[in-house]
């Protein structure tokens, strides 16, 4: 099972310990401060990976913790740093934060994003010895690592989307152009979750198609699969929709057209300024030329239609050729959230900490750099 929305929990290494240790010298007291500094925590860092396909790797295991840094040892010799725990996550992974904002694409290989940062390390003695305390016997703790929750999404990178009504001949289509296997049967919803496929032209270029479940009217509010798969067509330069024209399809090509139309734009209105083409499928069943001419009439040239028939191949060449035309004329780009507005944000002093009184006359005091200080205190 395709395994594409998980929440994890992740926290970075804490930094060592600052260490306290003296050396033993002449005439200096105590023989001198020699303790070093605490090495720093290890972050936790994702890595695009494209030998993954799914995430099913944080399905059962959802918290992460890097290690922490070595304390400072004596002779001024600092800690070790802690090595960083990269997560690897397949291509097009995003990655948002607890409340669900947008912060990072992971859509190429290799890509990084620092999700937690390790803390540094406490400063040894050594760093605290003055004129006034010549031998200070105390160090600094090292710094608690960042704790944050993050909620990974995977929108497959495929440059054509298949989309259609349930048994409208999706996976049919995505199984004659690649070498795919999807699920085929004569009812519908057998198409549970995405299936990508490779298509390759005679001239040696190709491009990745996604089948997508079917939708259905009211996927907005949840019947059926809902919109859950349609974040995978977010990506997708190019939306072939499928449409039934035979005779037993139930409804007409129009309808079901302006119906998946409409369940997209609930979705996304960007779906609907991207470049489609109708694939007029099971051209070899009865009924199909009437409903096609029905169908162009009530278009007037809106969209490129392409009768083809998936069970049989015929009319599939022409659809290929034009949908590589498309996408070479059509860059990719990496997956942006939706913009509503332009946002001016105002960024002011942060204040050191903050005084109030709880519900049993408690006074608490708070703040980050305050608790912070605490924390490294010694």
């Amino acid at each position: 099972m395709l395994c594409d929305y998980v929440k994890i929990f992740i926290k970075a290494g804490n930094g060592g310990d600052g260490g306290v240790a003296f050396r033993r010298e002449k005439f200096v007291p105590l023989g001198g401060p020699s303790g070093g500094d605490g090495g720093r925590g290890a972050s936790v860092i994702l890595v695009g990976d494209p030998s993954l396909a799914t995430l099913n790797d944080f399905k059962y295991r959802r918290h992460y913790k890097a290690e922490r840094g070595g304390n400072g040892l004596a002779k001024n010799m600092s800690g070790a740093w802690g090595e960083d725990l990269r997560l690897r996550v397949p291509l097009g992974t995003v990655v948002k934060d607890g409340a669900g904002n947008f912060l990072a694409d992971i859509y190429e290989e290799g890509r990084e994003y620092l999700a937690a940062r390790g803390g540094r390390g406490g400063r040894g003695n050594v760093r605290f010895a003055s004129g006034k305390e010549k031998a200070p016997a105390y160090a600094e703790k090292g710094e608690p690592g960042q704790e944050v929750t993050l909620i990974l999404e995977l929108k497959l990178i495929a440059d054509v989307g298949l989309i259609g009504l349930p048994n409208a001949g999706k996976s049919t289509l995505l199984s004659r152009i690649s070498a795919a296997q999807p699920k085929i049967a004569d009812y519908p919803f057998t198409t549970l979750e995405p299936n990508l496929g490779v298509v390759r032209l005679p001239d040696e270029s190709g491009f990745v198609v996604a089948d997508l479940p079917g939708l259905i009217e009211g996927a907005a509010s949840g019947v059926g699969l809902g919109h859950r798969f349609l974040r995978h067509a977010e990506r997708n330069r190019l939306l072939v929709h499928v449409l039934d024209l035979s005779e037993f399809a139930g409804r007409s090509p129009y309808d079901s057209l302006t119906m998946i139309n409409e369940e997209l734009s609930l979705y996304n209105q960007d779906f609907l300024e991207r470049p489609m083409l109708i694939a007029a499928n099971k051209a070899d069943m009865p009924g199909f030329e009437e409903n096609l001419a029905e169908l162009r009439q009530k278009l007037g040239g809106r969209y490129e239609i392409f009768p083809i028939s998936a069970l049989t191949g015929q009319g599939l060449q022409p659809l290929l050729w034009r949908i590589k035309e498309i996408l070479d004329s059509t860059p990719l780009k990496p997956y942006l959230p939706p913009v509503e507005s332009v946002k001016h944000t105002v960024v002011r002093a942060e204040e050191p900490f903050h005084i109030e009184k709880d519900n049993v006359g408690v006074w608490q005091v708070s703040g980050i750099r305050v608790e912070k200080l605490v924390a490294m205190t010694d």
